[in-house]
């Protein structure tokens, strides 16, 4: 089959296409999906770049799963898998051999209930992902969706919701409550701003000039742009009244002031830092202030079927960005990287690009409410 192999930490030339690599065969308990889209991710690019640090030393190579990597080479990535069932192992029943399915991503070391995520990985990491024309999974991962909603759409909830709900979780948002988003043009950003409304929460977003109406459109209250000076004094100007909530995915220089921003007893949750992970953090503001920080990757079962839930009942809607053929890797990542974009870049193996990607391959108007 042609597929995508992560072949070492490094750059883009470590990513190699390949029409030779092996199709897999379900297992007992799995299911072999055609992949039909798959949605890219930072996660992506920072377990290529082995950006992950260690406990010790925040620049050392390392992968998502520090000093527990189960990380092979070669590997193929790809965590947000949308496809149709053509095949299954023992013990799963034949009749769901055609579902279309979205596939949470997550690999579970913990008996359905447990929902620590003390030692989560992920499809992609652990085991072979989308960026695929097939990959097997466990059938419980893959999930039917019936929702009307084009196939490269529905590829770009996964990882992103999956994260943004499990932030909102961690920090308990309420109905009523002040949300700020950093990063808020992004994956998980986008998908913060209407979670969080689906909650009857109010989101302000942070992000740079020019997506201010795109991020209006998706859900945001209002916007303060990255960057504009007194990041503390816009906040206060804009937000009709105090910052309950940060769900921060930029860190970095940012950091201090969005722990000034929030009020006593406010609560932080971060699942990312692309604005950098090593922190100024002065402890009396986050002691005397009575504050909750907390760290977030992933979510768990509930969550996902709660997602699932969200899609199916159009609650949530796909922020497609635009599409690239499986054999374009290489570009779709360098524009992934650029951050030019609002929402998701979505990836099609080249046999369904006609049907799945080709509508979609274009720039989609940023915003745009009738964009899939």
């Amino acid at each position: 089959m042609a597929a995508v192999r992560l072949m070492g930490h490094g750059g883009l030339d470590q990513l190699e296409f390949s029409h030779d690599v092996p199709t897999p065969s379900p297992s007992a308990g799995e299911v072999l999906i055609d992949v039909h889209a798959c949605g890219m991710n930072n996660t992506d690019v920072w377990v290529r770049e082995g950006a992950y640090g260690s406990d010790t030393d925040p620049s050392e190579v390392s992968t998502w799963r520090r000093g527990r990597s189960t990380l092979e080479f070669p590997r193929i990535q790809g965590a947000d898998i949308v496809g149709r069932i053509v095949a299954v192992g023992p013990g799963v029943d034949a009749s769901r051999i055609g579902e279309r399915v979205m596939v949470d991503f997550s690999i579970y070391h913990r008996p359905e209930g447990d929902d620590s995520l003390a030692d989560i990985d992920y499809i992609g990491h652990g085991r072979d992902g989308g960026y695929a024309e097939y990959v097997a999974v466990p059938a419980e991962n893959a999930y039917e969706i019936t929702a009307d909603i084009p196939d490269a759409g529905l590829a770009t909830f996964c990882c992103a919701y999956l994260t943004a709900e499990q932030m909102l979780v961690r920090a308990r948002l309420a109905e009523g409550e002040r949300v700020l988003v950093t990063g808020a043009s992004g994956g998980v950003g986008s998908a913060i701003l209407q979670l969080a409304r689906v909650r009857g929460a109010i989101p302000y977003a942070v992000s740079s000039p020019g997506k201010e109406d795109a991020l209006r459109a998706i859900g945001a209250e209002d916007v303060i742009l990255r960057g504009s000076g007194d990041l503390v004094g816009e906040v206060e100007r804009v937000a009709d009244g105090p910052i309950d909530v940060v769900a921060d995915l930029v860190a970095g220089p940012l950091f201090n002031d969005l722990l000034r921003i929030l009020r006593p007893e406010g609560r932080y949750t971060t699942a990312g830092a692309i604005g950098g992970p090593v922190v100024d953090l002065d402890l009396r503001t986050m002691y005397l202030k009575q504050l909750e920080l907390h760290g977030s990757s992933q979510g768990t079962r509930t969550a996902f079927r709660r997602l699932v839930q969200y899609i199916q009942e159009g609650r949530i809607r796909p922020l497609l960005d635009r599409t690239f053929r499986l054999s374009d890797f290489h570009e779709a990542q360098r524009t992934f990287m650029g951050k030019t974009y609002i929402g998701k870049l979505v990836v099609v193996p080249d046999r369904h690009w006609d049907e799945v990607g080709a509508p979609f391959a274009h720039d989609r108007a940023a915003g745009d409410p009738d964009a899939p």
